[in-house]
């Protein structure tokens, strides 16, 4: 099932044209008198994405003419017209490729994305009829994906919690029949999880390391560690309280990562998948971790404190170890880790960091493919004294204002030395402004480009 698609035809659904911009003018006149005095009656420019409806000589809607943009088809292309469209069924009428028809398939389920857990809604949205050519599975797959992303992270932390995102990462294992273990409160120090321990123990729900693993294991390993600070206070160097508001948002890496992994699941692509998941909260009570502390890592390296707010690195770097140690093929990480990184690429694009130029020339064409945007930060070795400390192996701040997405990237980037490929995504995982397909709210960052970079890479 595909959200506000249909997947067998529907004879009475309103056709869709296609005009492109530069011929919209000769189509123009090729029409009849009253549509032409229609379309100049409604004052209609022909802009790209821009659609205008055509009554017949009754004066009921016959067909809607849209504007398709000089770059062609992409999965955002048709992705505002479910809610921009009177409500009905239409047919698209235009020749695309299997790609493109499965593409805007999943664009206009996307556009019909709401977040209903805790306010309904009596929002209705235009239907599609399945375009020839797409592949229904895959655009079922990308949209559920997607939007388990989207709920995961809007879901307030009251109601996801580290628990909460435990129980997430179940259902999708029990889905796929994948092994989990989870690594609950003290048993971290047990099992050598020691910097995820220190930085959720203050919380009342105890912090956990989830470790979900799938597939034929004489497949390449690829492994997944997403960064599931599940709210993050600041911890004794508390936020501001405007700064809190979003924090739910901190475990979009985590969410981002279960919808990678569910998609290279439910293709059955021929990997080993490993999913490892650090989840905690960054709380304050008396047994909180203090800035100045040193915590002795699982790599055995020592980490200075020196700010409680850089939090994410920690829990991930102990995560990150254990992925390290199994020698991985590929190693990915996703983390909401930085400002920084907002502030060098904006809130659309995921930062990216990687010493591999062939894999990042991989995600980049299928990034570009995918309309999924990132966009490539070096990993400059002469900032790494930034984060140097006097009295430990590193700093987990430093004490610079400057390059904060390179130095949290040269702090990951330590425990990391058996992996064959390794890269790191510094993402927003939320819209902060409404675009077609893409509602203000939890996202979805780089996991289509890295999902069609996986699929070429290992099938």
């Amino acid at each position: 099932m595909i959200p506000h698609i249909i997947l067998s035809g529907d004879d009475n659904a309103t056709p869709i044209q296609v005009i492109e911009k530069a011929a919209f003018s000769v189509w123009l006149e090729e029409q009849s008198e009253l549509v032409q005095n229609w379309i100049s009656a409604q004052g209609f420019e022909e802009k790209a994405g821009k659609t205008i409806t055509l009554p017949n000589e009754k004066g009921e809607m016959a067909s809607v003419v849209f504007i398709l943009s000089e770059d062609g088809w992409n999965i955002w292309s048709l992705a505002d017209l479910p809610k921009t469209l009177p409500v009905g069924s239409y047919v698209l009428e235009a020749a695309l490729d299997a790609e493109e028809a499965t593409a805007v398939t999943i664009g206009w389920s996307l556009g019909t994305y709401q977040f209903d857990r805790y306010k309904s809604s009596d929002k209705e949205f235009a239907k599609l009829v399945l375009p020839a050519g797409a592949d229904a599975d895959e655009a079922a797959r990308q949209v559920h994906a997607i939007n388990l992303a989207r709920d995961l992270i809007n879901i307030p932390a009251g109601d996801m919690g580290p628990k909460s995102l435990e129980a997430a990462v179940s259902q999708i294992a029990g889905e796929f029949e994948a092994r989990q273990m989870n690594v609950v409160g003290n048993d971290l120090l047990t099992y050598h999880y020691p910097m995820v321990h220190a930085v959720g123990r203050a919380s009342a729900e105890a912090p956990r390391l989830i470790d979900m693993v799938w597939g034929d294991s004489s497949h390449p390993k690829v492994t997944i560690v997403g960064k599931g600070v599940c709210f993050d206070t600041g911890g004794l160097d508390l936020k501001p309280s405007s700064a809190m508001l979003l924090m739910k948002k901190d475990m979009g890496g985590a969410a981002n990562a279960l919808a990678l992994a569910y998609m290279i699941m439910d293709a059955n692509l021929p990997v080993r998948l490993r999913l490892l998941i650090p989840a905690v909260e960054n709380a304050v009570s008396g047994n909180a971790y203090r800035p100045g502390d040193v915590l002795t890592s699982r790599s055995g390296k020592t980490v200075e404190i020196g700010n409680t707010d850089a939090e994410g690195r920690l829990v991930m770097a102990d995560a990150i170890t254990a992925a390290d140690e199994e020698e991985p093929d590929l190693l990915i990480d996703m983390a909401t880790l930085t400002g920084a990184a907002r502030v060098a690429v904006g809130a659309e694009i995921s930062a990216t960091f990687t010493d591999d130029d062939e894999l990042y020339a991989l995600i980049e064409k299928h990034a570009k493919a995918e309309k999924d945007p990132v966009w490539r930060l070096p990993l400059w070795d002469e900032y790494r004294s930034l984060i140097d400390s006097k009295v430990a192996d590193i700093n987990n701040s430093g004490n610079s204002p400057f390059a904060g997405a390179i130095t949290a990237g040269l702090f990951l980037k330590e425990f990391v030395e058996k992996s064959k490929s390794w890269v790191h995504f510094d993402i927003m995982a939320y819209n902060n402004r409404d675009r077609a397909g893409r509602p203000v709210g939890g996202e979805a960052f780089a996991i289509r480009a890295l999902y069609s970079a996986i699929k070429e890479k290992y099938s």
